[in-house]
C-alpha cells in the first residue's frame, strides 16, 4: 500500500450540487434526461499511525464510486474527512461535512471511539453514515439512530475468537492486553468470561496505543502464559510486540484482532488474527475487483467493507433518483435503511436490522506462515 496514488475521480475539485441536476444532458439512473448528482463524504484515517489502512479504505471507496457512477448512470462525488483514527479529529471532519449540504450519507468512520464521537452530530444532521470497521456492540443500542456497518459486532467475535482459543490452542493462561479504547476494551469484556469459564487462568493488562515499546509488559508473560491476546487497531504496535518477545526468548503466541490484519505491518509467524472481512482474493466472483483493486498495491481486510459500505450508499441515492426524487439526506437515509442485497463483495448478503448492524455479518480467522503470508483458517 506504500506510495498510492490518490485517483482524479474523487477529487475535492469535482463537487457539484446535490439532487437529481438542473441542467443540461445526462440520464438519472432512472433513465430520465438530468443527471443524478450527489456527493458523499468518507471519514477514514487517511494520515497518521494507521494511514496504511486509511488509505486502502478510501481507495476502496474510489473504486466502488468509480464502478457505481459507471453502472448507475450517476454522478455521485466523495468528500474526504482525514480523522487520524482520533475522535477529535474525526468530530472536526464530521462537523465539517455534515456543514457541507451537498453531502448526503458518510462511509466511516472506522473505529468505534471515533463513531461514539460523532454519532450525536450526525443524528442532528439526519445524516445516514456506515462504518465498514467499527464494531462495539454498543454502537447500535439505539443512541446513534442514523449508523449502520456492514461488519459483525464485537460479541460475534469475541465469541468466536475465545470459543477457538479454548478449543484449539488450550492454553493454561494467556495474557490479554486492550489498548484502552472503546473497541478493544469491548472485545476483552466479551473474551475475558469465556476464557475463565474454560478454566484458563487470565492476566488482563492495559497499554495506551501511544506505546511503542512493550519490553516491560513482556517482562509480565510467565512460561505458562502460551497465548497473548491483543485487540489492537494498530498492527505495528504488535510488530514490535512481537520483536520485544522475541527478544525476551519468549515462546507466547500473539492472537490479533482486525487492526491486526496488515501483511505488510504485522507479519510475526505463527500469529492468528481475527477479522471483521474476507480476504476477496480468495472470493472467485470478485476476481475483476481484485484486479481493478491492484492498481493500488497490496491490501487487506479493510478496504473491501469500505467497498460494501460505499456500494450501499451509491444505490440508496440512485434508487431515489430512479423513484423520480431529489436526494436528501432524509431520503437516503431511508433507502438505506431498505437495503437488501443478496450478495456482496464480502461474499455475503448485507441488508440492515432495525439497530442498523448487518444480519449477515461474520468474521474470518487467519494464521501467519513462515513466510509471512496470512492463511484463512476454514470455519
Amino acid at each position: 500500500m506504500k506510495g498510492r496514488n490518490i485517483i482524479a475521480a474523487s477529487a475535492l475539485g469535482a463537487l457539484v450540487a446535490a439532487g437529481c441536476g438542473s441542467s443540461g444532458g445526462g440520464t438519472t439512473a432512472g433513465g430520465g434526461s438530468k443527471a443524478c448528482k450527489a456527493s458523499i463524504g468518507i471519514e477514514a484515517p487517511i494520515t497518521g499511525p494507521v494511514a496504511v489502512l486509511g488509505q486502502e479504505q478510501l481507495h476502496f471507496a474510489q473504486l466502488a464510486l468509480s464502478l457505481d457512477n459507471k453502472q448507475n448512470k450517476t454522478k455521485i462525488t466523495l468528500v474526504q474527512g482525514d480523522t487520524q483514527l482520533d475522535p477529535k479529529q474525526a468530530t472536526t471532519a464530521t462537523q465539517q461535512l455534515t456543514s457541507n449540504a451537498n453531502v448526503l450519507a458518510v462511509v466511516g468512520p472506522a473505529g468505534s471511539q471515533e463513531v461514539e464521537a460523532v454519532g450525536p452530530l450526525f443524528a442532528r444532521a439526519t445524516m445516514a453514515f456506515i462504518s465498514g470497521s467499527a464494531t462495539n456492540v454498543t454502537l447500535t443500542q439505539g443512541k446513534y439512530p442514523t449508523f449502520f456497518r456492514v461488519v459483525s459486532n464485537d460479541h460475534v467475535q469475541g465469541m468466536n475468537d475465545a470459543n477457538y482459543i479454548v478449543n484449539n490452542l488450550h492454553p493454561k493462561a494467556v495474557m490479554i492486553v486492550d489498548d484502552q479504547e472503546v473497541y478493544s476494551t469491548g472485545l476483552v469484556g466479551f473474551m475475558t468470561p469465556i476464557l475463565k469459564a474454560a478454566g484458563i487462568t487470565v492476566d488482563h493488562e492495559s497499554v495506551s496505543q501511544k506505546l511503542t515499546d512493550f519490553s516491560s509488559l513482556v517482562a509480565k508473560v510467565t512460561p505458562a502464559t502460551s497465548v497473548v491476546i491483543l485487540p489492537w487497531q494498530v498492527a505495528a504496535n504488535a510488530q514490535q510486540f512481537g520483536r520485544n518477545l522475541a527478544q525476551q526468548h519468549k515462546k507466547a503466541v500473539i492472537f490479533g484482532t482486525d487492526g491486526l490484519f496488515s501483511p505488510d505491518a504485522f507479519k510475526i509467524p505463527g500469529s492468528y488474527v481475527s477479522a471483521f472481512g474476507p480476504d476477496i482474493t480468495a472470493i472467485p466472483a470478485d476476481a475483476s475487483l481484485v484486479t481493478a483493486a491492484k492498481k493500488y498495491g497490496s491490501f487487506g481486510t479493510f478496504g473491501p467493507p469500505i467497498f460494501a459500505a460505499t456500494h450501499v450508499i451509491d444505490e440508496a441515492i440512485a434508487s431515489v433518483c430512479k423513484a423520480g426524487q431529489t436526494p436528501s439526506r432524509s431520503n437516503v437515509l431511508a433507502a438505506i435503511k431498505k437495503t437488501n442485497e443478496s450478495t456482496s463483495i464480502l461474499g455475503q448478503p448485507i441488508s440492515f436490522d432495525s439497530h442498523g448492524d448487518n444480519a449477515h455479518g461474520k468474521f474470518f480467522l487467519f494464521k501467519i506462515n513462515s513466510a509471512g503470508k496470512y492463511e484463512l483458517i476454514p470455519g
